[in-house]
């Protein structure tokens, strides 16, 4: 039987522009494997991307190779946006699987892995250059860090927004006061997802409810109460 160590990485960066927080990364890595009981345990690291020195990442990577379990990712770019030191991960002795490219081989990754490095550094270079361009025309820019809190502020507003309108949907108030009920009852996503469906609820789309859907459902409320 295979068995998983999960490896969840978040940003120390408050509002993160991909908006994968640490509980969609544990859905999907759930999603993938569908037995909880080959997990056997789950490694979290605060740590931006670009910064190399992993504990936790190490410590993951030791204990499958005690194991010999596989080390599982949600995503690709959760484990590094470096080329070269996810190079050398994916040439080490452990296993390494991504669920959102779970079929690709090892070269693959290392092309997809190049193109996020190339593109981030050119999404990079090309801030950098309007900037100046704008310092040259006189404009005012004031500080980086200040403008890019704005743009956080401004993302974390629309999302807020976004979260709002759906939660306002009908067929989201009468689905979220049963999902509310019954996590003060601790019951599962998944079990909260059969009794919806059963007593005939529908999505803000008339649809069926997923689990993600009410996972994500339930924390647009939570966020909301913050």
């Amino acid at each position: 039987m295979k068995t998983y160590i999960s490896y969840l990485r978040q940003s120390t960066i408050k509002q993160q522009i991909s908006g994968l927080g640490i509980e969609a990364q544990r859905e999907i890595i759930n999603t993938y494997v569908k037995d909880n009981s080959k997990i056997l345990k789950e490694y979290l690291e605060t740590e931006t991307g670009k910064n190399n020195h992993r504990p936790k990442l190490a410590e993951a990577l030791e204990q499958c190779r005690q194991t010999g379990s596989i080390l599982i990712c949600a995503k690709l770019d959760r484990l590094s946006r470096n080329v070269a030191f996810t190079s050398r991960l994916l040439e080490s002795d452990v296993e390494i699987v991504f669920c959102d490219f779970p079929k690709a081989n090892r070269l693959i990754l290392h092309i997809i892995s190049s193109i996020a490095e190339y593109e981030a550094n050119l999404i990079s270079e090309r801030t950098k250059q309007s900037l100046r361009a704008k310092k040259d025309k006189g404009i005012k820019l004031g500080k980086p860090e200040n403008l890019l809190n704005n743009h956080a502020r401004a993302i974390a507003n629309s999302i807020k927004t976004n979260k709002a309108k759906a939660l306002a949907n009908e067929n989201n108030k009468r689905a979220l006061a049963l999902i509310i009920m019954m996590k003060k009852e601790n019951k599962t996503y998944l079990q909260i997802t059969y009794a919806l469906n059963r007593q005939g609820f529908k999505t803000s789309r008339g649809y069926r409810f997923t689990t993600s859907q009410v996972w994500r459902l339930y924390k647009r409320h939570m966020d909301m109460l913050k």
